[in-house]
């Protein structure tokens, strides 16, 4: 059973979150604040297992925030959540340590397998990925991998078919494929995972 600690400054967030995380079986709590000072006063305290990080804020950077963090609390275990198709803060997040990114509208599935990449709840679905590990563990074809680069950049199927000169219907099929060898069910998570083990750079 696990502890899971939500920081996000706006309090509908992390009503939503709660509610959510409340209905998957393995999270035994759930508490949320509202400032990076709270979550550094009461980490040391609470020792939660996972730590789940907006990166959308109006004073400080989710990101920052993580990188503090790691940078005290080294084995710390955290998430960051934010817009599906953020590029930038998705490298970002896993360039200082996150385990994970998840979108800000992830359903219970999702974040039950955010949770599993972030280490918890060893029965969740979803691969594991510890570390800074760097070097790509799944084989993925030319075309995969350039699909999952034009996620990287935040570019729709369309953009990302015109780039490659293909169908809008041939970069979905590229695309699932793409989130079955990775083990996911979204564009955020596999571009997380791609920056992880070496993907993407």
């Amino acid at each position: 059973m696990a502890k899971v600690l939500v920081l996000d400054e706006r309090r509908r967030v992390r009503e939503t979150l709660r509610e959510l995380l409340d209905g998957i079986a393995e999270i035994e709590q759930v508490d949320s604040v509202a400032t990076p000072e709270e979550l550094f006063e009461r980490f040391p305290h609470e020792r939660p297992d996972v730590v789940l990080i907006g990166t959308q804020r109006a004073v400080s950077s989710g990101v920052e925030t993580c990188r503090r963090l790691l940078g005290v609390e080294p084995a710390a275990a955290v998430l960051l959540f934010g817009a599906p198709d953020d590029g930038p803060n998705i490298a970002a997040a896993v360039a200082v340590g996150a385990r994970g990114y998840l979108r800000w509208d992830a359903t219970p599935v999702e974040l039950a397998i955010g949770l599993a990449q972030a280490g918890v709840g060893g029965d969740l679905p979803g691969p594991r990925v510890r570390g800074n590990h760097r070097g790509p563990t799944v084989a993925l074809t030319e075309r995969e991998l350039q699909v999952l680069v034009g996620m990287s950049q935040g570019k729709s199927n369309a953009g990302i078919g015109r780039d490659l000169y293909l169908s809008e219907d041939t970069i979905k099929t590229h695309a699932r494929r793409l989130f079955k060898k990775l083990g996911v069910s979204d564009r955020a998570q596999s571009v997380a995972i791609g920056f992880r083990i070496g993907l993407l750079s």
